[in-house]
């Protein structure tokens, strides 16, 4: 190598290492920070403007951390150890304070504010110390309900909308079966038409709010045409008869979450429960997708980053063979490159959001946003439970916790392999069948 060659790339390589010491004090430095006052630092988070928010979004955000300091962490680990948590309750101080319905219509008790507003309060969300309450909030507000604020008949939202957002229903999802789970054209559950009303048999797995919820958001077979173009969403209500809970499913993660086995034998409601027009079901539920898979990614940001500064703290306190963890490069050059991959999944976000809200089909952006979210989560949160020894093997600390909870992520609302599949259909790459 010439000599001016190899001065420069020397100069390059110790420009990123001063980049990358720069980042880990930043990192030390909020650790001790937090030594100080253990919320100072997490509350600053949510009076961050942002490159999609404003003061409002920042308002938002305090009110509803206000509720999860309050109402719901104070309560977590009583309802993890019990594996439920009473969604009654919650979604009705939430829906009291106008917090299930932000994006939803004004004539039907929402905010009507644009989406970037529930990403703010993904974000938000995150601040509870599990995976499953957040989970649970956005099956009500990012699954279930959206495509019914769209296509729906006054009467249903009068009816199933209206007492979601006040938080006086609690709303389940129904799409996933047992031999049908990222395969949505794969759904066996039928819907037959008899007269005015439809018949329902079938059966639905992995419900979350199942064993609780008041309505189920349901996608059945309503005709024999294509698998794409025989579907249709049908609000139905979970107290009918035929309808039976098989069980409530034992997980190794989102404890106080609950998710069911749901039956239906000759359930009936009336057609007008359907959703849109028959036969538009697949359709409307891929739509609701792409806030679903947003909505995933909103809500890790701040465990993730949560997880880095008390793994920083941690460490930082932590002596090992005379020196405190932390001061190993190893350490903190890893903690600075997972913070650097927490804020490219923001970036990646934020562009979908703000394309999303201009009304852009966002679907390959959400699920890159899904796929990254899930997989970083993994990584993350397995690098940072490894400098916690034996302690993040035990359930005293909030990163053992996470480490189960957010590996459904990858999992749940369309596999990684989906998620790859869909950005390989928009990049033309993926082979014809």
């Amino acid at each position: 190598m010439l000599p001016f060659k190899r001065l420069f790339s020397r100069q390059i390589l110790r420009k990123e290492r001063d980049e990358l010491v720069v980042l880990c004090r930043n990192i030390f430095c909020s650790s001790q920070n937090s030594q100080k006052s253990a919320t100072g630092t997490e509350k600053s988070e949510s009076k961050r403007v942002d490159i999609i928010y404003n003061s409002d979004h920042v308002q938002l955000r305090e009110s509803l951390r206000k509720i999860i300091d309050n109402e719901i962490n104070p309560y977590v680990d009583q309802w993890e150890a019990e594996g439920h948590f009473p969604a009654k309750t919650v979604f009705k101080t939430l829906g009291s304070a106008g917090f299930l319905g932000v994006t939803k219509p004004t004539e039907y008790g929402g905010l009507g504010l644009d989406y970037t507003y529930s990403v703010a309060m993904g974000e938000e969300l995150g601040y509870i110390n599990c995976g499953g309450v957040p989970m649970a909030i956005g099956v009500q507000t990012d699954m279930a309900t959206p495509a019914l604020a769209r296509f729906g008949s006054d009467k249903l939202k009068k009816e199933f909308l209206q007492p979601s957002i006040s938080g006086d229903m609690v709303s389940c999802i129904g799409v996933s079966e047992t031999g049908a789970g990222s395969d949505v054209a794969s759904i066996r559950t039928k819907a037959s038409r008899v007269g005015d009303d439809l018949v329902i048999n079938g059966g639905k797995m992995w419900i979350t709010n199942g064993s609780q919820a008041d309505w189920m958001c349901l996608l059945a077979n309503t005709g024999e045409g294509k698998a794409h173009q025989n579907k249709s969403l049908i609000c139905l209500p979970m107290n009918l008869p035929g309808i039976t809970i098989a069980k409530k499913i034992d997980k190794m993660g989102m404890r106080c979450s609950d998710t069911a086995q749901i039956y239906f034998e000759d359930v009936k409601v009336p057609r007008g429960n359907i959703i849109g027009e028959e036969g538009h079901g697949f359709m409307y539920q891929m739509m609701q997708f792409q806030e679903e898979r947003l909505y995933a990614a909103a809500v890790l940001l701040s465990p993730l980053e949560k997880i880095i500064k008390e793994t920083a703290k941690y460490t930082s306190e932590r002596q090992v063979f005379g020196k405190p963890l932390l001061s190993n490069q190893v350490v903190h050059f890893k903690l600075a490159e997972l913070q650097t991959e927490v804020e490219l999944l923001r970036s990646l976000l934020y562009r979908a959001v703000a394309l999303y809200i201009e009304g852009n089909d966002v679907t390959k952006l959400a699920s890159m946003c899904k796929l990254k979210g899930g997989r970083l989560a993994r990584e993350l949160i397995d690098s940072c439970l490894q400098y916690w020894g034996g302690m993040g093997f035990t359930n005293e600390v909030l990163v053992s916790r996470l480490y189960r909870d957010f590996r459904l992520i990858s999992i749940g609302g369309g596999a990684d392999e989906v998620m790859l599949s869909i950005i390989c259909k928009y990049m033309n790459t993926l082979p014809k069948q």
